[in-house]
């Protein structure tokens, strides 16, 4: 957000009419219209998983419908995400409380994911963990396609709190959900899938 949309925020707080008239800048609709698209072109790939039955085959054929069910709860935040990117550019905030929470949860949970991520490399770099030979170019452009999202969804959530005041619980709200969504997509869901019998222990 720039200094002259932060001083028009301002004053049209003075004026008793809220931060609607605070139109986001250039920069920031094309982070929101970028992070839209990375979120939807990820779920393409759910939804192509799904149509290729993708997890019928192989090491995980077992546990296809447990796969199944986690890929389509993360197909739907994908889909959130997108949404929340969307209407964070709007010039007239919509449910500015419920978009700054998924704005914020978004950003803290790619992070910690991005961060996860770059930590497990560096120890297989290391020797410490996994094989050397896992690394190639997909891996590194995965891994950077993640880090670009969690700066849009960075930049779209400072922008935000700042023209729509969703206010300071909004921010505490968000980032500690991350590692709540995080928990139930890698530990609770599977947890939950295994005692229903869908996912053997490994």
């Amino acid at each position: 957000m720039t200094r002259t949309e932060a001083r028009a925020a301002d004053a049209a707080l003075a004026r008793g009419a809220g931060p609607v008239a605070v139109r986001p800048g250039r920069l920031v609709v094309t982070v929101g219209v970028v992070t839209a698209l990375w979120c939807l072109g990820f779920a393409a790939f759910n939804v192509w998983f799904e149509a290729t039955d993708r997890f019928s085959t192989g090491e995980y054929a077992d546990a296809e419908d447990a796969l199944s069910v986690m890929n389509w709860v993360v197909t739907v935040l994908k889909l959130v995400g997108a949404g929340a990117a969307l209407l964070s550019i709007r010039r007239r905030p919509v449910a500015p409380r419920s978009v700054g929470v998924v704005l914020w949860g978004a950003f803290a949970t790619v992070t910690v994911y991005v961060v996860g991520s770059i930590a497990f490399v560096v120890a297989i770099l290391a020797g410490v963990a996994g094989d050397v030979d896992t690394l190639d170019g997909r891996s590194i452009a995965y891994v950077a396609a993640f880090l670009l999202a969690a700066a849009g969804f960075g930049i779209l959530a400072a922008s935000f709190q700042r023209r729509a005041r969703p206010g300071a619980r909004t921010v505490l709200l968000g980032i500690c959900g991350a590692p709540v969504v995080l928990g139930g997509v890698l530990v609770v869901g599977p947890a939950i899938l295994e005692a229903a019998g869908l996912m053997s222990a490994r």
